[in-house]
């Protein structure tokens, strides 16, 4: 995390830097100050510095290196039970599908969300309580 706060830093000062390049260019080239690009390369800089600052301070409160930040740690220290995923479910290919006849349904016509939502329910429930009936029931 110790790089990454530093990276993001990097990344605020380069925005800063861009800024006051940007605003001094286009000052000396039209006379003004283009404001749109200024205010919005200046957001980017403020943008990296919070972000910068979080992770700082997350680093700080941990009370302790991660295993990315040690020279010493081997690939499987990292290596944390994220969650469990099905390999061979359907329903998140489903649930794409009843999406994207939902999402086509607000871009084309309304009459198909109606199609397309209660698909979407189907798949979500079907896939949240696939472990609780047929074969794979725990």
């Amino acid at each position: 995390m110790k790089t990454n706060t530093g990276m993001f830093w990097i990344v605020s000062a380069f925005f800063f830097a861009s800024w006051v390049a940007y605003t001094l260019w286009t000052w000396l080239e039209y006379g003004y100050p283009e404001w749109v690009g200024a205010v919005g390369i200046l957001l980017a800089s403020a943008l990296g510095a919070f972000i910068a600052f979080y992770l700082g301070r997350a680093h700080k409160a941990q009370g302790g290196e991660l295993p990315e930040d040690r020279l010493d740690a081997n690939i499987e220290d990292g290596d944390s039970e994220i969650g469990h995923y099905s390999p061979w479910s359907w329903w998140p290919m489903v649930l794409g599908a009843s999406l994207a006849v939902t999402f086509l349904g607000i871009a084309t016509g309304v009459w198909l969300v109606f199609i397309g939502v209660p698909l979407v329910v189907i798949a979500l429930v079907g896939w949240v309580f696939e472990y609780y009936r047929g074969n794979f029931a725990r």
